[in-house]
């Protein structure tokens, strides 16, 4: 069990477990760049000024928005407007919420086309309202991910697929040797599996 979760940690890089951290650093370095004093939590006007300027920057500089776009969920992630109403209703919608919900308003216009915002990046602006450093949110898709791969694991214990895939791709793919004189001469005389 603890080398199959580590392993599937393991195999989450920055492309699936960066997405929070990446938000929420993005966000953080947005509103830190900002030398006016933010606008007010219902001024929707001044956190589009604050978004468009971080957009612009991104895409000045080439680099992707981080927490827009979902490969899935095109129309819009399900978990956004979930955790947008949790934060509200806590009393943590802060800063970092508010640009990044500032972001998913200015984007279209600046990008050329309309990205949901997902899960990922709603997390990072979250837990950046809620005190974390930006350096510390992978470490928390890390632990959803744990949960996640807990279920995978227990899900392959009782109805097992491995052996089914193996199968699959044992029969589906036939085995060539490289050409080259070195394996030339050591390939078996009618070719050989």
């Amino acid at each position: 069990m603890q080398g199959a979760l580590a392993a599937g940690l393991l195999g989450g890089g920055s492309r699936f477990l960066g997405v929070t951290e990446d938000c929420g650093k993005f966000l953080a370095d947005s509103l830190a760049a900002h030398d006016a004093p933010l606008p007010a939590d219902d001024d929707e006007e001044g956190w589009d000024v604050i978004a468009a300027a971080a957009v612009w920057t991104q895409r000045d500089a080439g680099r992707l928005v981080p927490g827009l776009g979902h490969p899935l969920h095109k129309a819009g992630d399900p978990r956004t407007p979930v955790m947008l109403r949790i934060a509200a209703e806590s009393g943590t919608r802060g800063p970092h919420l508010r640009l990044f919900e500032a972001v998913g308003r200015v984007h279209p216009a600046i990008l050329g086309r309309t990205l949901p915002l997902n899960g990922a990046g709603v997390c990072g602006a979250a837990l950046a309202d809620l005190g974390f450093e930006a350096d510390m949110l992978r470490g928390f898709a890390l632990l959803a991910r744990a949960a996640g791969l807990l279920g995978h694991l227990a899900e392959e214990m009782r109805r097992p697929a491995g052996p089914g895939i193996y199968h699959e791709v044992d029969r589906a793919v036939r085995y060539e040797p490289p050409a080259g004189p070195a394996t030339a001469a050591a390939a078996p005389a009618g070719g050989g599996r």
